[in-house]
């Protein structure tokens, strides 16, 4: 199911260039990219090193132990292999570990709030190496995720360009393609691994093919009910983009400070 009619090889020229002209307009050196083994990331750094040179891009995989795959570590070295970029391994383990254990209240069964946390020690990292090195953090967000707000405020969502963030997961894994992105990259279950069995779509309700769709109908002035009905979807998954992209709208807003003009 195709999404729109975006000439793939035309957006990843716009996209290398965006990266090469907000680059040296910042006076930045080169990116910084966090690199977990999926396709966004990996799509990410291919298109960062065309544009800024492999020795000017670094990679950051940042496992946890027991929760990421053997094949995360392995697809996120095979990138960084192919590309001849630098690539360095930092665990989340014992900085989550450290949070647990020094807040007064917390508990491995808080999904959603342990998930989030890790997200965030993760953008930490990167700002990390990007400060000591004069360098861009390189987002791996993508339209979808974007207009969703699946992603972690401050965390994944904390970067300094979204190269991807127009396109969505199904133009991502087309562009990927062309690109040449290891084939057991681009057909892996897509997950952000913040939890145990965690999948993009399991938590979604709705595949990728079918919510980008679903999205690309509404940005286009549908209804809700008429972009169900178009995609044959149940109530059950419309009402699941629909609450999520209401509940998660500030994500894409600066937060909110009170109105003073009556007083200047």
């Amino acid at each position: 199911m195709q999404v729109g009619n975006m000439d793939i090889n035309k957006a990843k020229d716009i996209i290398v260039e965006f990266i090469r002209d907000k680059t040296e307009e910042s006076g930045a050196s080169g990116a910084v990219i966090g690199i977990s083994g999926g396709i966004d990331s990996a799509l990410t750094a291919y298109l960062s090193v065309e544009a800024l040179g492999k020795e000017n891009v670094l990679g950051i995989h940042m496992p946890e132990l027991n929760i990421t795959p053997a094949e995360d570590v392995l697809d996120a070295t095979e990138v960084a292999e192919r590309l001849g970029i630098e690539l360095k391994t930092a665990d989340v383990s014992g900085p989550f570990a450290a949070f647990m254990e020094s807040m007064p209240v917390s508990h491995d069964s808080l999904y959603h709030a342990n998930g989030n946390l890790k997200a965030r020690i993760r953008m930490s990292m990167l700002y990390y190496y990007a400060n000591m090195m004069n360098r861009f953090v390189m987002g791996t967000g993508n339209k979808t995720e974007i207009l969703l707000g699946y992603f972690t405020k401050y965390g994944d969502g904390g970067v300094d360009l979204e190269p991807i963030g127009e396109l969505y997961k199904t133009e991502v894994k087309e562009m990927s393609e062309i690109l040449g992105v290891p084939d057991g990259i681009i057909k892996k279950a897509p997950s952000a691994r913040l939890w145990p069995d965690q999948t993009d779509e399991g938590e979604l309700g709705i595949t990728y093919a079918k919510v980008d769709r679903f999205l690309a109908l509404l940005l286009e002035g549908e209804t809700a009910q008429v972009a169900q009905n178009t995609l044959g979807l149940s109530p059950e998954q419309r009402e699941s983009v629909i609450s999520r992209i209401n509940a998660n709208i500030h994500k894409q807003k600066t937060p909110p400070v009170p109105d003073m003009n009556m007083l200047r």
